[in-house]
């Protein structure tokens, strides 16, 4: 038997799975896909925050950014420039493949290939191609998406908010790197439209709720308006789901947890969620490890959302607005706004800040764990 079983091997899987083999526990890593190289459903973009207090390999992080470019429907544009470096754009597919390496190191077992179609208490089945096979695991952790069958199958909360979002990379001529937004409601309704260019290659996107917009027409009248700053031959076309919900507040019971976008662990506002994967995993590695060699369940009443909803009502409620701004006009008259002092400082709080995730550690023991949890709880009303 194993200790734990990690369905889904993102930034998120790999790095709870790492932690937990590291800490001595039998671990198997299952995803659905033969190679983590390829499909990618990222753009990839970190935080400062996140390549300061994580080991991500710096030689497949690209040129820092500074610059944030942001546009109204009509193309004003108004400039964000930061004291530091805020942004790297990550080659995902080689940091995927430098953490399973990290994974196998510690001992991790690695099963590609393989989806999971069953689970009843520590019982998991899964398709490998044509075979149906089963495995046992002591607990289970969903790392597998924002439509997560984890979350469906412990009966933890789901993502109820997602945007579609889609993507193509193309070759370019050199140019300043920089993080360009587009506000056009009539082409990514509820989001954003996006220009990533890290010196090298171009990130051209969009993203909006998908019963607003048909993501492939979207994206080819994207890059026609926006072919003066990013046009090349494609590379790569990249594309998923992106929960905007929140932070869910039920993703522990005996049975497993939920990480990184099945936790709903990603700004509702920026959709940011590499810096959430991250930390949230990390926890959950420090939860599951202190609650298996325990057994006590007031253990997993730490790992819960409750903790972390005050930290997101801001961004909720922009992201509300977001929602709401269904006409250019109404978005050029935000646009407006947006460039008087006050707003324009939020602007720039909303892009360069250290807020994009809490930190998070399990400290204090049991004990502390279960009154911090008690305070959230008496304190945190539920999500709308």
């Amino acid at each position: 038997m194993h200790d734990v079983a990690v369905i889904g091997a993102g930034l998120a899987g790999l790095q709870c799975a790492r932690l937990l083999a590291a800490r001595g526990l039998r671990v198997v890593l299952i995803d659905r896909k033969e190679t983590l190289a390829a499909p990618i459903h990222t753009t990839g973009i970190f935080v400062r925050k996140t390549w300061e207090d994580f080991p991500l390999p710096d030689e497949q992080l690209g040129t820092p950014i500074r610059d944030v470019h942001l546009y109204s429907p009509s193309l004003r544009s108004l400039h964000l420039r930061a004291d530091h470096d805020e942004f790297r754009v990550g080659r995902m597919e080689w940091i995927y493949l430098h953490l399973l390496e990290q994974c196998s190191r510690a001992g991790v077992q690695w099963l590609p290939s393989s989806r999971l179609i069953g689970c009843h208490d520590t019982t998991l089945t899964l398709q490998r191609g044509s075979r149906t096979e089963t495995l046992t695991a002591r607990y289970i952790v969903g790392a597998d998406g924002a439509r997560s069958s984890v979350a469906r199958a412990l009966g933890l909360d789901r993502n109820r908010e997602l945007l579609v979002g889609l993507e193509d990379i193309v070759e370019t001529t050199p140019r300043p790197a920089a993080l360009h937004c587009f506000l056009d409601p009539r082409l990514a309704p509820g989001y954003i439209g996006w220009i990533v260019n890290d010196g090298g290659a171009a990130h051209i996107g969009i993203a909006g709720y998908g019963d607003r917009f048909e993501p492939s027409g979207a994206l080819a009248a994207f890059r026609k308006r926006v072919a003066h700053l990013a046009n090349g031959r494609n590379i790569e076309r990249r594309g998923g789901f992106i929960p905007v919900n929140g932070i869910l507040r039920r993703i522990a019971n005996r049975r497993g947890l939920l990480v990184g976008d099945a936790a709903g662990a990603v700004s509702p506002l920026t959709a940011g969620g590499l810096d959430g994967a991250m930390r949230l995993s990390t926890f959950a590695a420090e939860v599951i490890a202190e609650y298996l060699d325990r057994g006590d369940e007031r253990i997993l009443s730490a790992y819960s959302g409750e903790r972390f909803q005050a930290r997101f009502l801001a961004r909720r409620w922009m992201r509300r607005a977001l929602r709401a701004c269904e006409h250019p006009l109404l978005m050029e008259l935000a646009f407006t706004l947006l460039q008087t002092p006050p707003l324009r400082a939020i602007a720039s709080q909303v892009f360069f800040s250290r807020w994009s995730f809490p930190d998070i550690r399990w400290s204090g023991g049991l004990q502390a764990a279960v009154r911090q949890a008690e305070a959230c709880r008496s304190t945190t009303q539920p999500v709308r």
